[in-house]
Formats: C-alpha cells, sequence, structure tokens
C-alpha cells in the first residue's frame, strides 16, 4: 500500500469511529459543551461537515472556491465559527447525514485524483496527501473534544503517526506565528506509538531532542492537553521552549488548555480548520487547520 493510499484509508477510519460516538445520540446530548469554548458536540461535528465541503468546492468548483476564501479574507476572526453554527442549528439527524455524505464524497475525489493533482485552497494549493492528512488530523483533533465531552476513553490507533507528522513539520511555525525566531538546528523527536512502534524524526545526532508517548504529543500538538499533564521530555532550552508552544495547526497561536485542576481562562483550545499538513496556512484568526511553515524535515 502506497503512503498516499495508507493516509486516505487512516482519514476514512479515523471518521468512522468518531461516528460510532454520535450515532444514536439522543438530541440534548448533541447539545453537551465541549472543551472547545462554545462549541457543543454539533459545533465540533458541523465543523468538520463544513470544511469537507469547502475541500469539495476545492476540487470541483475553482471560481466557487475562490468567493469562499473571499468571504473567509473579509471574517479571518469568525467565518470558522459561522459554519459551525449554521450546521449546529440543523436537527442532528440531518447534521449527521450531512456529514456522513460529504466525507464519503470527498473519499472519492481523494482516491480517484490524478497523480500531481493539487487542490487550490486557503494557502497554496495542496496535495491530495496533504488534504488527507490535514482532513484526519483536524478530525482526531475534534474527535477528542467530542470524546471529552461524551466521557469518552479512547484507544489510540497507528494513525497517530499521520498527527505526529503535521506536529513535526509545524515545528519553525509555532514559533513564526508567536513573532519567535525559530532554531536553525534541527531536533530528533523520538516517540513511542499506541503499540510500540518507534517514530523518529530528525539526524540521530541532533544537540536537542523531542522524547515520549507519540499521543501526548498529539495532544500537545493539537492543544487537547496542557504540557504539564503530559509525559513528554524535551533535551535542550530550543527544545523546552517549542513544547511550551507546539502547534500542529494553522492561524494565531492558540491559548490550548489549562494544566488539570486549574481554574480560570485558557482552558480550551478552539477548533482546527482549514489547512494544509505540507505546509499552507489557513486564513482563519485562532481556528486555524494543519501546518504552516515547515521546519523540521518530516517526511512528506
Amino acid at each position: 500500500m502506497s503512503e498516499l493510499d495508507a493516509v486516505i484509508r487512516d482519514l476514512r477510519d479515523e471518521s468512522a469511529e468518531l461516528d460510532q460516538y454520535v450515532q444514536g445520540l439522543p438530541e440534548e446530548q448533541w447539545r453537551r459543551a465541549t472543551p472547545a469554548a462554545g462549541w457543543t458536540v454539533a459545533h465540533q461535528i458541523a465543523h468538520l461537515a463544513w470544511t469537507d465541503s469547502v475541500a469539495l468546492l476545492s476540487a470541483s468548483d475553482p471560481d466557487a472556491f475562490a468567493a469562499e476564501v473571499a468571504k473567509a479574507a473579509a471574517d479571518p476572526e469568525g467565518f470558522v465559527d459561522v459554519g459551525a453554527a449554521q450546521g449546529a442549528a440543523l436537527p442532528p439527524a440531518e447534521l449527521l447525514a450531512r456529514w456522513r455524505a460529504g466525507r464519503e464524497r470527498l473519499h472519492d475525489v481523494l482516491v480517484n485524483a490524478p497523480a500531481g493533482t493539487r487542490f487550490p485552497w486557503y494557502g497554496p494549493p495542496m496535495s491530495v496527501a496533504s488534504m488527507a492528512t490535514g482532513r484526519l488530523m483536524e478530525t482526531w483533533a475534534h474527535g477528542q473534544d467530542v470524546a471529552d465531552a461524551l466521557g469518552i476513553t479512547r484507544t489510540p490507533t497507528a494513525r497517530l503517526r499521520q498527527v505526529v507528522r503535521i506536529g513535526v513539520r509545524a515545528r519553525d511555525y509555532a514559533f513564526f506565528v508567536r513573532g519567535l525566531k525559530p532554531p536553525q538546528e534541527e531536533f530528533r523527536v523520538e516517540l513511542v506509538g499506541p503499540g510500540g512502534e518507534f517514530w523518529a524524526y530528525g539526524p540521530e545526532d541532533a544537540a536537542q531532542r523531542v522524547t515520549g508517548p507519540a499521543l501526548d504529543f498529539c495532544l500537545l500538538a493539537t492543544q487537547r492537553a496542557h504540557r504539564a499533564d503530559l509525559a513528554l521530555r524535551a533535551e535542550g532550552p530550543d527544545a523546552d521552549a517549542w513544547l511550551d508552544i507546539a502547534q500542529a495547526f494553522a492561524g494565531p497561536a492558540g491559548e490550548g488548555r489549562a494544566p488539570k485542576g486549574a481554574t480560570g481562562s485558557g482552558g480550551a483550545a478552539g477548533a482546527t480548520g482549514p489547512g494544509d499538513a505540507a505546509g499552507s496556512a489557513g486564513p482563519d484568526a485562532g481556528r486555524g487547520g494543519a501546518a504552516g511553515p515547515t521546519g523540521q524535515g518530516a517526511p512528506a
């Protein structure tokens, strides 16, 4: 199986797992608040359905998609929230059917796209692999929000590898978006997958490194958990600084979540939104998509 086939399969499987969480939910459960401030379970699913729909528009009608980009530029602070709110207002059965239909259509587009296809997006055009990887990262992250809201403990899978790759490649973006100069040297990142897999990025002899469970890295990079609650270890001052600001999504620096037991503001990451795992940042402010500019030499 090619790497592209693998990521498209992983996207489909990740979506199917999240689908199991929400199918058959009573209507009041769809209105349950999630850790993303102001977003219910319905908002989370509506956001995924909305992003699938704009991805399909990108593939089928570039002019119409360009109009969507113009709308985003006119309301960079709110266009993602608007799309989620519109979908969340639908009856749950209709929203679920819309999400299912859209993701199936997108799957067919990704599977059948000719070699070399690039989709217009909110930044530079995206390859098929980038589109699929970005959609997987977003589905996983919003799935975590839904699971947290419903009290579900998820079993991590090897699909986390796709999220890890985005997080590693977004290293420099995390510095750029905060007005900081990224480190010149690459880091070594060594993570242990859910089944004991060893996933490594960067030169073996790097002076600075990050190690720990892959799940914890994904939770950190998507800002679904605070560093203090995770078993990640940094060696070197720049690697240590990265773990304080890591984000796998585009857009402005997110607040992230507060440590467990903390009170006050800053307790929830916003939504992940349109973006490109290969380096194209989406335009939204605070609810970005996959990685921005890449700094680590992770496989494309």
